[in-house]
């Protein structure tokens, strides 16, 4: 496995990261997978919608889907989740035809509509546990985004309203203990902090490195 360098320059990070799935093969099929991961609260968000909108405004095609749309509620980051996204959305997109999930409504705590996921030269996802090991064999760049423990929940808290906190709370050390176990820091090819800015990248290779595991 390729060691993870600093990078010396302070570029920002969304140029880095097109740069780097431009230069990446394409494992998901003839689809190139970017999983954007991190905590909550981190900026990935930001960092998955400025990647589509510099590959759009390079001629590429893109997709994104946000996790945020797919957990189960405040306990969803594990259970049904990665199952789900790999029937609906990459296993359909990995054998060339549009993937569809149903999009989870916070506001009822309940499924409501289905979401349809078309076939592009690139598909983002975006969102806490994206980078699992189970999505070393199809990803193709794998970015990690960080912030503080306390930026984090007071940006959460400023979106959900300070009733979540405890939903927060709980949700925090959900995702600590996911990517201890997961490694997901350590094995992300490129790693930017809550504001874009690229803090360490793995050396270019066809993929990720490190061992490949099926769709779960």
């Amino acid at each position: 496995m390729n060691e993870v360098e600093p990078v010396r320059d302070g570029a920002a990070g969304v140029p880095v990261v097109v740069d780097r799935v431009l230069r990446s093969a394409p494992r998901l099929g003839r689809v190139r997978l970017v999983c954007v991961d991190g905590p909550a609260g981190s900026g990935k968000t930001t960092i998955a919608d400025g990647v589509a909108r510099e590959l759009s405004a390079r001629g590429v095609g893109v997709a994104v889907v946000h996790l945020d749309d797919l957990y189960d509620g405040w306990r969803g980051l594990e259970g049904s989740l990665w199952p789900r996204l790999s029937a609906q959305v990459l296993e359909p997109v990995r054998r060339g035809r549009p993937g569809r999930f149903q999009r989870y409504d916070w506001g009822t705590g309940g499924f409501a509509e289905w979401v349809d996921v078309p076939v592009r030269p690139v598909l983002v996802l975006e969102g806490c546990g994206s980078a699992r090991r189970s999505a070393d064999a199809v990803a193709s760049v794998r970015v990690w985004v960080e912030a503080p423990d306390d930026v984090r929940l007071a940006r959460g808290l400023a979106r959900d309203g300070q009733a979540a906190e405890a939903h927060w709370t709980v949700w925090m050390a959900d995702e600590r203990a996911h990517f201890a176990r997961e490694r997901t820091r350590e094995r992300a090819d490129l790693r930017l902090d809550g504001t874009g800015r690229v803090v360490a990248r793995r050396a270019d290779a066809d993929g990720p490195a490190g061992h490949r595991s099926g769709l779960a």
